[in-house]
């Protein structure tokens, strides 16, 4: 691609003529076909989720979270109170469309519509949840409504460097690693440094492709084991792509 140039003969980024502010995202639900992700009510969804969480054998999963594990469920609700009376972030609880109990907690933060920028963070998964289809599908339900829905350009997911779990959950979902940021954040008493990943609007037509053959029926045996994993499907779209090129 040849490099746009100013009258001054500088290099400059491609032109944006026809951009315009994107909306900030809506308050309504996100309906799959595992889960449903709505906005997030507290007298709805706060005792189910407190219960779902409370079926883990500790606290790890709130190791790298700027909150947590909670002493009791009334510390849970002030908890939630407090997210959900905010704007940004905007959070949603994860309902199992198989119990139509919620099973986790996802928010869409950061929110940036001149620029088109969004953060996915706050990202709370029970043992209900984890390696789940319905895990999977509601991490591919906010990027419908960011990329296709609102047409944001660039979606971005952070966590604590040292979360391995969650910075292997960045890649298996298709965000691409851009480097850490150094003593970003003191949380909980210490430091961190901020691993940063995102994915742009023109990475989201093979994401959305991977993501589509990875949820269809096809995908899993009998058993509900997956024959394909989700990044070796993207794997072998992008190759295809490069062939096509």
């Amino acid at each position: 691609m040849q490099q746009e140039l100013n009258i001054f003969g500088q290099p400059i980024g491609a032109s944006l003529s026809t951009w315009t502010e994107r909306p900030f995202p809506p308050l309504t639900p996100m309906l799959g076909r595992h889960c449903s992700l709505e906005p997030l009510d507290v007298e709805r969804h706060a005792a189910d989720l407190y219960a779902a969480h409370a079926e883990a054998s500790d606290g790890r999963d709130w190791t790298y979270l700027f909150v947590g594990p909670f002493a009791g469920l009334s510390d849970y609700v002030g908890h939630l109170r407090s997210e959900a009376a905010r704007r940004d972030p905007q959070h949603h609880a994860i309902v199992d469309t198989a119990t139509m109990k919620p099973v986790g907690t996802a928010a869409l933060m950061r929110i940036d519509p001149a620029n088109g920028v969004i953060e996915v963070g706050h990202v709370t998964y029970s043992p209900r949840l984890k390696r789940s289809r319905a895990g999977t599908e509601a991490m591919f339900l906010l990027m419908t409504r960011v990329f296709d829905e609102l047409k944001y350009r660039r979606y971005e997911w952070k966590c604590d460097s040292l979360n391995a779990p969650s910075r292997r959950a960045a890649l298996r979902y298709g965000f691409a690693f851009e480097g850490i940021f150094r003593q970003a954040i003191v949380y909980k008493g210490r430091n961190s440094d901020t691993a940063w990943y995102a994915m742009t609007d023109r990475d989201w037509r093979l994401v959305r492709a991977a993501f589509e053959q990875w949820l269809s029926a096809e995908n899993f045996d009998p058993q509900g084991h997956q024959r394909r994993t989700l990044s070796d499907i993207r794997s072998a779209l992008v190759l295809s792509d490069r062939f096509k090129a």
